[in-house]
């Protein structure tokens, strides 16, 4: 399971986790600029944090996941 953890409280990092992740392309459909595929398939974030402006939109995809495999801390 990977863990996601940011020393930075001002800015959120986004995180996928994998073992819960069932690559249904939904969060990548929602922000193609916060997550996209991975080489084994599923999904992963691509930033270090989320971009100013797409707050409403990662927290839209973490609240749509499926399998709630979507952390924003």
């Amino acid at each position: 399971m990977k863990i996601c953890y940011t020393k930075s409280m001002e800015k959120k990092k986004p995180c996928v986790v994998k073992d819960l992740c069932i690559a249904c392309g939904l969060c990548n459909a929602m922000v193609p600029s916060v997550f996209d595929w991975d080489d084994d398939g599923k999904m992963k974030a691509i930033v270090d944090h989320v971009p100013k402006g797409l707050e409403q939109d990662v927290d839209d995809a973490k609240i749509s996941c499926p399998t709630e495999a979507i952390i924003v801390d």
